[in-house]
């Protein structure tokens, strides 16, 4: 049996997705496995596609952190450093977010978004974040390994700093150009990832991780042996090592 009702309130208002809430749960009781009840129509999809998008939001996003915060852990041989590169990418796509849904609203006046853009906001940002991530220190690590690491921060931002601005350049307006197509979602993403790699380029990879990476120094490579000096340009002395200078002062005097 097929029955037809039209809501009083618009199809995509919040009203209307609290009316089919209320019919599910009220029809749910006379539902059974050989005569089930649904409740279906526009404003339901929307519903259910809303739905849909947070789950997989909510259980994507910490998969996907920790599965780059493993990665980060192996590669750098460190806990501290991947955790505050984690912090940073996911610092720099809630300021992305948040100034992109200002814009959406205040300047472009856009009807609504989508319900995957957040999540396909942030996989963009956080494989792109990520990728400069890398670049910049798998090159401090191995500066701070010959010259210790506020050395080997500042070599390695030198030696990075100018590739890592010049993709990011490319990679957002790559994204800007799609939004010329006549499409909300689209748009919105390209929006987002563009100001998001901007944002992320210009500042966080460029000033705030290396600032914040030299303020901590060398603890931020904890717990290798980094961590504790024991590269060519500051090598931890040996009871061996203090030995031989204290014979050497004495011979000196």
């Amino acid at each position: 049996m097929l029955l037809q009702a039209t809501l009083d309130d618009a199809g995509d208002s919040i009203a209307a997705e609290g009316v089919v809430v209320e019919l599910r749960e009220q029809l749910a009781a006379v539902s059974t496995t050989d005569a089930p009840v649904r409740v279906g129509g526009v404003t339901a999809i929307a519903l259910d596609s809303n739905t849909t998008a947070i789950h997989d939001r909510n259980l994507l996003i910490p998969l996907i952190l920790v599965a780059i915060t493993l990665i980060l852990m192996l590669l750098l041989r460190s806990i501290v450093a991947p955790l505050l590169l984690i912090a940073s990418v996911v610092l720099s796509f809630a300021a992305a977010l948040g100034v992109s849904a200002w814009v959406f609203d205040g300047l472009f006046g856009f009807p609504g978004a989508d319900p995957a853009v957040p999540l396909f906001g942030f996989v963009f940002l956080v494989a792109l974040g990520v990728d400069y991530n890398i670049f910049l220190m798998t090159r401090v690590r191995e500066e701070s390994a010959r010259h210790g690491t506020r050395q080997g921060i500042l070599r390695g931002l030198a030696v990075t700093g100018g590739v890592i601005t010049s993709a990011g350049l490319v990679l957002a307006a790559t994204f800007a150009a799609l939004g010329v197509i006549p499409i909300l979602f689209l748009v919105q993403i390209a929006f987002i990832v563009a100001f998001g790699v901007l944002l992320d380029t210009f500042l966080v990879r460029s000033l705030l991780v290396p600032a914040l990476c030299y303020d901590i120094g060398r603890a931020i490579w904890w717990p290798s042996r980094l961590s504790r000096g024991v590269h060519a340009g500051e090598q931890v002395p040996t009871q061996h090592q203090d030995e031989d200078r204290v014979i050497a002062e004495a011979g000196a005097r």
